[in-house]
């Protein structure tokens, strides 16, 4: 039988699997109903690759028969994606752009792994901007991904068609990846909560400096479910942390006490426009009214940093795109290619000194942030953009400029999270970026999960055009 109240496609994971516990639902019926709300929702935003709802199917069978015998796993039956980026065996890595040659991965990613362990029905993998290189919906492979929010509008990136799946309701439960941004830079701009967790925290593959994969859902609870799951120990990633027992349902938090730096000057990039700065500044209120006590942060980043990981990134993405044969080097996303061409002109020691940025970047982070329980900031200096920009700004010679408040935390190695604060008047959502101290991941959650309750009532999420 269906729910009256809600449908199940709009319904929370941790209101699924009380469904399921007691029957009222079961994975087949959600997901009979979830193939049939993307149906109407996917030609609009495109945010979908590898769909196959024949295997989603048979795996929400097989959850359906562990619920009937009183056996569910952590996750069963509820649905999933994954950015394309995270293999699965069987399916391509395109990484969004039409240059790569396309073979089945061999094997799990580990996110992929310990989500599927769990019993999650993996509905689809989620679409890309090439290379992971842009905060947009855009890529050379993919086709162009749009905000439901507003169809005219960005739904940003890296982690594009999960952000836009998250906020349609193709199901509770979407996993990202992030460098700079990538989960909570597309959260901020679809009203959604994602976790870029600490370095370290959920074993990835492949592992590289400021890479992590973070849960991308619309409740926080939604998110701690998966970290459950996703922070368990995997030998295939040497910089991943050792098995913690941290207790990540435990999303109850004192506020009132608590010292929160609010950070409204990123040192560098775009400046914050009123809306956004307007929506961060009540939600330091909010906070303050429980008696937190709120101060300001000065800004610790700097132009010298972030051009020099620019540098750093553009060298080493020439090298990659530069090694191409010319006919799928002439596939990537013409952005990219005018971007990435400066770094055939970069010396050595240029290159060096911007790898450093990265040290420097780190070191200034912990520093500002260490007086502080939490530092609050807006996640993006502005809302969303047109679908068809490559970033906000649309220049490829400025192409960092947004993600000046986000960048930080990825060479810190903190967590930091995404929650929608509020509306512009054009009805955009407003990201407020919630920074804890290294390994205080549960920490970042359960401040979100207070702010959660005291923020204004959300409004309705996007609906399919009719």
């Amino acid at each position: 039988m269906m729910l009256a109240m809600t449908m199940p496609h709009d319904m929370s994971a941790s209101a699924l699997l009380a469904a399921y516990r007691s029957r009222a639902l079961s994975p087949v019926e959600v997901l009979q109903d979830l193939l049939s709300h993307i149906e109407r929702w996917e030609p609009q935003l495109q945010a979908l690759y590898a769909f196959d709802p024949d295997a989603a199917l048979a795996q929400a069978r097989a959850s359906e028969a562990r619920w009937l015998c009183g056996e569910p796993l952590a996750l069963d039956g509820l649905p999933l994606t994954l950015k394309e980026n995270i293999a699965t065996r069987g399916t391509p890595l395109p990484l969004g752009t039409a240059a790569t040659l396309l073979s089945p991965a061999s094997e799990d990613a580990p996110p992929a792994a310990r989500l599927r362990e769990a019993g999650a029905v993996l509905l689809a993998k989620t679409t890309m901007p090439d290379y992971g290189m842009l905060s947009s919906g855009l890529s050379s492979f993919h086709p162009l991904t749009r905000n439901p929010w507003d169809l005219s509008k960005n739904p940003g990136g890296s982690s594009a068609g999960a952000a836009a799946a998250a906020a349609a309701g193709y199901g509770p439960l979407h996993l990202g990846t992030d460098i700079g941004g990538s989960v909570r830079l597309p959260a901020g701009w679809c009203g959604l909560f994602a976790l870029k967790p600490s370095g370290g925290r959920i074993p990835i593959k492949p592992a590289y400096a400021g890479r992590v994969a973070g849960p991308m859902t619309r409740t926080v609870m939604d998110s701690s479910l998966m970290m459950r799951c996703l922070s368990q120990s995997d030998w295939r990633d040497a910089s991943s942390l050792p098995p913690q027992d941290i207790d990540w349902l435990n999303l109850r938090r004192e506020l009132r006490g608590l010292k929160i730096g609010l950070l409204m000057d990123a040192g560098w990039g775009m400046a914050v426009e009123p809306e956004t700065a307007g929506a961060v500044q009540a939600a330091a209120r909010l906070f303050e009214q429980v008696g937190a006590i709120v101060e300001p942060l000065a800004p610790f980043s700097t132009r010298a940093m972030a051009d020099g990981m620019d540098k750093f990134w553009r060298m080493r993405s020439w090298l990659d795109i530069s090694a191409l044969p010319q006919v799928r080097r002439d596939k990537v996303l013409p952005y990219i290619l005018e971007w990435v061409a400066t770094g055939a002109r970069l010396s050595a020691a240029e290159v060096f000194q911007g790898y450093s940025q990265m040290a420097a970047l780190r070191e200034a982070a912990v520093a500002a942030c260490q007086p502080f329980d939490f530092v609050l900031s807006p996640v993006s200096p502005v809302p969303s953009f047109a679908a068809e920009w490559a970033s906000p700004l649309n220049d490829p010679l400025r192409p960092f400029e947004h993600i000046a408040f986000t960048l930080p935390y990825n060479m810190s190695e903190q967590p930091a999270a995404s929650i929608n604060c509020g509306y512009t008047a054009a009805g955009l959502p407003i990201g407020l970026q919630i920074i804890g101290r290294r390994f205080d991941d549960l920490g970042v959650l359960q401040l979100a999960a207070e702010f959660e309750r005291l923020r204004p009532a959300q409004r309705p999420w996007p609906a399919p055009p009719p």
